[in-house]
């Protein structure tokens, strides 16, 4: 067998055309196929190499040459060659110089994919992660559920645009966006989140490869990129579908920087079938309430209990009552546990039992709560007085008026009314001036300063006096030591809440641990 043509062989066996380009980079041997069926490497030769690449892959190509030292073996490069009429072929370029050929170059492509027309790049530009909410809160408002479940979320988390320079950038940005918007289901749901995070919505059956689009995006432009793409299905419920959007996007935008790793899909996929987890728990009444005791800072004795959900072993409530408030499965969640409490108020020997219970701001919206409230306490009236509703800031108030003619008709039947965390969030001081209430319940995170800040300390003193004024008792949370506790009886605080006086227990425990300052146990007072 002659041997030039065997290696020949070989040589097509590692690729589909090969090129050799002299010291001018002009092509002076070119041997089997072209990009496109009607174009053949023969009509190559005399031409500059760099024609037969598409613009963006020129720099990359000509400095890979200009780097070639005889016996070496360049790096894989990925590449775009000019097919005319505006199209281009992917293509991974490999060079080496045989040193009996210097200053020659061996050139070897091998064709990746069909050829294609680059985008236009005058699509609707991306818009912001906000800008992207509305887009799809417009684009899937309206729409049936049956033309809902045709549809899903993509993201894409693209790594390498940080190579590139500013204007590159912008370029390549520019491409990708193109593309994405081109893969969206109206040719406009396109968003980019952040600098390498995108998102878009498009047709559940739509196969496009997305990661593809990226990639060909870059390389238009000499970028290679790499991507990760997911997708979870709208399904039937739009509102549940947009707000479990939102919570899982913001969730992962800030837990970025702690979990590299966390797509927006993933969140997403984790967040709708914690909601309909959640439902389930809130319709089949399988949380549990646990109660911890308030006292009177003066006395120790126990005033009332603040009732706290909690979820099998998932400890705190915290991230899932955040999770039911972004999602509005809160006032369920809420008329769920009063429901509970009701009921264990009616229990024998509850007689002289006071619960507290939260309330989001959310479930403040609408005259709903209030009404089942006190629907559900009607046929025992009495009842009442021996309810307490804390009022979180967590969601907050939209129409501090409303919900305080909402609170209004409570207090007018007896129920208590707590401003719940105070100082905890930016509203605090407009509830106060807002809301006609009975207590204030100063936040944790001031009670933990007030031993070694003076600044707290006067803080809290001020807040008590102004409670005094209007006519409201105050509770200090999270009291954990005996200096603590007497640091704010000595402020004029009217009540403490922690684990000084007791930890959440199933049922309320009314001696709570032994302090050297208490003189009675087991005792609990009236409101007044």
């Amino acid at each position: 067998m002659n041997l030039k043509s065997r290696l020949l062989g070989l040589a097509f066996a590692a690729a589909d055309a090969l090129v050799e380009v002299n010291d001018k980079g002009v092509v002076s041997f070119a041997l089997g196929a072209g990009p496109t069926a009607g174009q053949s490497t023969a009509a190559w030769i005399g031409r500059p190499f760099a024609d037969l690449l598409s613009f963006s892959s020129r720099e990359a190509v000509q400095e890979t040459l200009g780097g070639m030292t005889g016996g070496a073996r360049s790096q894989p490069l990925e590449i775009l060659a000019d097919c005319g009429d505006g199209r281009v072929r992917r293509a991974l370029f490999r060079a080496f110089i045989l040193p009996d050929l210097a200053p020659a170059v061996s050139c070897a492509l091998t064709w990746q994919g069909e050829p294609f027309v680059l985008e236009d790049l005058e699509a609707r530009p991306l818009t912001d992660a906000e800008g992207f909410m509305a887009l799809a809160r417009e684009g899937l408002n309206g729409k049936s559920g049956a033309a809902l479940q045709r549809l899903a979320m993509a993201f894409i988390e693209v790594q390498g645009l940080s190579a590139a320079n500013d204007a590159a950038h912008e370029r390549v940005a520019a491409r990708i966006g193109a593309r994405l918007q081109a893969a969206s289901h109206d040719g406009a749901s396109a968003g980019r989140l952040t600098p390498n995070r995108y998102a878009l919505i498009k047709e559940l059956d739509d196969g496009r490869d997305l990661e593809a689009e990226v990639r060909e995006a870059g390389l238009a432009e000499g970028l290679t990129l790499s991507s990760r793409a997911s997708e979870t299905p709208v399904g039937s419920d739009a509102l549940c579908a947009l707000r479990a959007m939102r919570f899982a996007i913001e969730g992962c935008l800030k837990d970025n920087a702690a979990q590299p790793e966390l797509s927006f899909a993933d969140s997403l996929s984790r967040t709708l079938k914690d909601a309909d987890r959640f439902r389930s728990i809130v319709r089949d009444r399988e949380f549990a309430l646990f109660y911890q005791p308030i006292v009177d800072l003066k006395t120790r004795a126990v005033h009332h209990f603040e009732a706290l959900a909690r979820f099998g072993q998932a400890g705190g409530p915290a991230p899932a009552i955040r999770m039911a408030e972004e999602l509005a499965l809160i006032e369920s969640f809420d008329l769920a546990v009063a429901e509970k409490i009701v009921h264990r108020l009616r229990q024998p020997g509850s007689g002289l039992l006071k619960i507290a219970i939260n309330v989001s701001g959310a479930s403040l919206a609408n005259d709903a709560y209030v009404a089942a409230v006190l629907k559900m306490t009607a046929s025992e009236p009495d009842n009442r007085k021996r309810l307490i509703v804390e009022v979180t800031e967590t969601a907050a108030l939209a129409d501090i008026a409303a919900a305080n003619r909402r609170l209004g008709a409570l207090r007018d039947a007896g129920v208590k009314v707590c401003i719940d965390d105070f100082g905890a969030g930016s509203a605090a001081f407009d509830y106060l001036r807002g809301l006609s209430v009975d207590a204030v319940k100063i936040d944790g995170a001031f009670v933990r300063d007030i031993d070694g800040d003076a600044r707290t300390r006067t803080l809290i003193g001020h807040l008590v006096e102004l409670c005094g004024s209007l006519g409201m008792t105050t509770i200090a949370e999270m009291i954990e030591t005996e200096d603590v506790a007497q640091a704010l009886q000595d402020l004029g605080v009217n009540y403490g809440q922690g684990w000084l006086f007791g930890r959440a227990e199933a049922e309320p425990v009314t001696t709570g641990p032994v302090s050297p300052r208490v003189r009675r146990q087991g005792v609990i007072e009236a409101w007044g």
